[in-house]
């Protein structure tokens, strides 16, 4: 399962939500973000051949370009011991992370891009909460 980016445990939704007159966001408003994300790769990787997205980064590419500040670290540091992930899996959720970040627009790997990253490891939650 560490070869896997992303684990999603899919519940159905709640006929509440279904129901629900709250707008949702548009197709097209997530079609730009993910644009603009893949644009910030092709940018980043330019010089790169044969690389185009961050899922694709070797481990030493990784940690050149997925850094992250010690609060991250330490979160990173818990949910590898807590979920007994493998280092394949620690570059796989820095690589998600790294794209969390590019679709939120944002330069570096915040808190929240990181423990959703982590959050997509679901199948692994089985040891998360002790």
């Amino acid at each position: 399962m560490d070869r896997i980016d992303l684990h999603v445990d899919v519940t159905p939704v709640h006929f509440d939500e279904l129901a629900s007159l709250r707008p949702s966001e548009k197709s097209a408003v997530i079609r730009e973000r993910v644009i603009s994300a893949r644009l910030k790769q092709e940018i980043r990787f330019a010089e790169h051949a044969g690389l185009y997205y961050n899922a694709q980064m070797s481990p030493s590419q990784v940690r050149k370009l997925c850094k992250i500040n010690a609060e991250g670290l330490e979160l990173v540091k818990r949910a590898m011991v807590k979920l007994g992930l493998s280092a394949r899996a620690y570059d796989r959720i820095l690589k998600v992370s790294r794209t969390i970040a590019d679709l939120a627009g944002s330069k570096d790997i915040e808190l929240e891009h990181l423990a959703e990253a982590i959050h997509f490891r679901s199948l692994d939650w089985d040891n998360w909460a002790g």
